[in-house]
C-alpha cells in the first residue's frame, strides 16, 4: 500500500513537471495560493470561513482516507474507507475521528475503491452508501462498479470490530457501468439526494475533468452506459485533476477537490434542471495544508463542508459555511 501511494505521488509529480513545462510559467494552486495570491480573489468564494482542524483519524486501520460522507440516519457518525490494495471495508468514525467499528461490505471487492456517497430514500426514510470501485489508473478496465448498500446501524457491540474481525453490512448492490467513448480513470462519485441519479466526474492531467450521468432507474442485470452531460474545469492547473466530490444535502451545489483545494458549484435559483450546474463557475474554498487530499464531503446539514487525507492519522479538516 504505502509502495502504492508512493508511485502515485512520483507520478503524479513528475507528470506536472512535465506538463508545466509544456505550458511554460504554470504553476498549480496550492492551498497556501488560495490564502495569498491575490490574483484568485475572484475565484474564491466568499461563503465559508477558514478552515479548522477538528479531529485527526485515529485508528491505523484507515491509512489512505479516499472518500467521506456524513450520515443522514445517525448523528456524528462519518464514514470513510482506503484506496485499492485493501479489503472490502467501510469504517465508521466520530467528528474526533475516533473509531466507531469497522465493516465488510457483503459480496463486494475493493479493486480501486475511490470514493463514497450517500442519500436517505425519501419514502423509506432509510439511508444507503454507495462506493465507488471506479479508480481506473492504468486504463485497462472496460466496465466498472458502484456498490450501493444499506448503511449499517453503529453502536457499542460494534465499536470492537476490526479488519481482523469485522461487522459485515447487508448484501450490496453492484451497478455495473462502462464509459460511451473512452476509459476514464475517475475518483470523484456523486449522488443527487433527490433524484437519485449518479455522477462520474474524470481525473484528468491534461484537460477539463468529463462529467458523466447514470440516470436512477439504471438496471442492476446489466452493464449501464453512462451518458456525457459535461466537460468541467476548476480555476487549477492540472484543471481537471479531481479526486473526490459531494452534492449537498438540498441538491443546490457541489464540492469537489484536488489533491490541494476544494471547489463548490452552485445552482442558480431559476435553474430549470440539477444539469445546469455544470455551466457554473467553481469557485475556492480553501482547505488549508493538506497532504494528498482525496475526500471531501458536505455536513449532513449542509453547513459545513469536511475533508480527509490519504495518510495515517489524517487530520479532519471542517470548514463552516458563514
Amino acid at each position: 500500500m504505502l509502495n502504492k501511494t508512493i508511485t502515485k505521488n512520483h507520478t503524479f509529480v513528475i507528470s506536472l513537471l512535465l506538463f508545466c513545462l509544456i505550458l511554460s510559467g504554470c504553476s498549480a494552486v496550492s492551498s497556501n495560493d488560495v490564502d495569498t495570491d491575490n490574483k484568485l480573489d475572484k475565484n474564491i468564494s466568499a461563503s465559508y470561513e477558514k478552515p479548522q482542524i477538528v479531529g485527526n483519524i485515529e485508528s491505523k486501520e484507515i491509512t489512505e482516507s479516499s472518500g467521506i460522507v456524513q450520515s443522514k440516519c445517525q448523528d456524528n457518525v462519518f464514514w470513510t474507507h482506503n484506496d485499492s490494495g485493501d479489503d472490502a471495508l467501510i469504517f465508521a468514525l466520530n467528528l474526533k475521528g475516533e473509531k466507531l467499528g469497522t465493516w465488510e461490505v457483503s459480496g463486494a471487492k475493493n479493486k480501486d475503491w475511490e470514493d463514497i456517497a450517500t442519500i436517505r430514500d425519501k419514502k423509506s426514510g432509510k439511508c444507503f452508501l454507495y462506493i465507488g470501485d471506479i479508480g481506473n489508473n492504468e486504463r485497462l478496465k472496460s466496465e466498472l462498479t458502484i456498490y450501493r448498500v444499506a448503511e449499517p446501524q453503529v453502536s457499542e457491540r460494534n465499536a470492537s470490530s476490526s479488519v481482523k474481525n469485522p461487522s459485515e453490512t447487508d448484501k450490496a448492490e453492484a451497478i455495473k457501468f462502462s464509459y460511451p467513448d473512452i476509459r476514464h480513470d475517475s475518483e470523484t462519485l456523486l449522488v443527487h439526494p433527490n433524484t437519485g441519479d449518479i455522477y462520474i466526474l474524470t481525473k484528468s492531467l491534461s484537460s477539463a475533468s468529463g462529467v458523466y450521468k447514470l440516470a436512477a432507474d439504471f438496471s442492476l442485470q446489466k452493464t449501464n452506459t453512462l451518458e456525457k452531460v459535461a466537460d468541467l474545469s476548476v480555476p487549477a492547473v492540472p484543471n481537471g485533476f479531481l479526486t473526490g466530490g459531494d452534492i449537498s444535502p438540498d441538491g443546490n451545489s457541489v464540492v469537489i477537490c484536488d489533491y490541494f483545494t476544494a471547489y463548490e458549484i452552485v445552482l442558480p435559483a431559476n435553474a430549470a434542471n440539477f444539469d445546469e450546474i455544470w455551466k457554473q463557475k467553481p469557485l475556492i474554498v480553501s482547505l488549508g495544508e493538506r497532504e494528498q487530499g482525496e475526500a471531501v464531503g458536505y455536513a449532513a446539514d449542509g453547513k459545513s463542508i469536511f475533508a480527509t487525507s490519504e495518510k495515517k492519522n489524517s487530520p479532519i479538516i471542517q470548514v463552516k459555511r458563514k
